[in-house]
């Protein structure tokens, strides 16, 4: 009686299948998890090969004779890739669920590596005058906050956690209300990290109530950017790239710049492939 043998030819091309499918499936996992849980992209493909190979020992136990050839394997190691991408989405949206504080808690912990007070975003208190430098400070924090791992800016509040109110910044608008002012802000971060890291901020307006006086404050809540969120503080200066460091926020040499989104956003697997490839035939030529 001989023993059925599998060619090393299929098992070298069921490896390249696994690899692109837990490739494919890591893909379609990171958009569903996109608002859920964080994922990344080794991440998603290390979930959905462990899985396959779950998959295949089930099979295994279940029929002991199974071998590559047969479409219930396929099934098998699939639905393996499934479950543990599943398995790890419902994990995680329960554990990575983002607990948002409130303006009152956020006060009293002070400011931090993910929490920063500005007194204003449009005036200088100190002239009394619209000052630009200002929104680019605003604009900056911002930034810094999307290049890591998200933030808060509280803007009305002073360096102690006093609500100072937006009565400043208020009168520089036509139309001194809320919907105008978080309307102002929407279109600086626009004008200033283009509408994609515009997308990823939430602007709210807030009344704090505080020594029995009530005062608006704006909270700007930033998530963890997927991609580098470049400053343009000018139709002609140089784009800046800023980075949170403590409670303040640093500007980035090109050379640290460089670093820092190589390590923050890696290249997938297909990106890196074709950037090796590109770069040797470049070499070669």
């Amino acid at each position: 009686m001989t023993r059925e043998t599998t060619p090393l030819w299929m098992v070298s091309i069921a490896l390249v299948v696994i690899l692109v499918a837990a490739w494919l499936l890591g893909a379609v996992a990171r958009w569903l998890l996109r608002d859920r849980a964080r994922l990344r992209a080794s991440g998603s493909i290390v979930l959905a090969i462990l899985g396959s190979a779950a998959g295949l020992l089930v099979e295994w136990a279940i029929w002991s004779n199974a071998h590559l050839r047969t479409p219930w394997t396929v099934l098998f190691g699939l639905g393996g890739s499934v479950a543990a991408v599943v398995v790890y989405g419902l994990v995680a949206a329960r554990f990575q669920r983002p607990q948002i504080a409130s303006i009152a808690e956020l006060l009293a912990a002070g400011e931090s590596d993910a929490v920063e007070f500005k007194s204003t975003a449009r005036v200088n208190l100190r002239t009394g005058e619209k000052d630009q430098r200002m929104e680019h400070v605003v604009a900056k924090t911002i930034a810094a906050f999307g290049n890591g791992d998200g933030g808060t800016l509280l803007i009305g509040v002073d360096d102690d956690g006093v609500p100072l109110g937006l009565d400043p910044d208020y009168g520089t608008l036509r139309t001194p209300d809320a919907d105008r002012y978080e309307l102002w802000l929407r279109d600086l971060l626009v004008s200033t990290l283009g509408q994609n890291a515009a997308a990823q901020v939430a602007v709210a307006v807030e009344d704090i109530a505080r020594d029995g006086v009530t005062r608006p404050v704006c909270r700007m809540r930033v998530t963890a950017s997927p991609r580098p969120m470049y400053l343009r503080p000018g139709k002609n200066a140089a784009p800046e790239f800023w980075v949170r460091t403590g409670n303040s926020s640093r500007q980035l040499t090109v050379d640290e710049t460089a670093d820092y989104v190589m390590l923050r956003w890696p290249l997938g697997v297909g990106a890196s492939v074709a950037a090796q490839v590109r770069a040797a035939v470049r070499f070669a030529e």
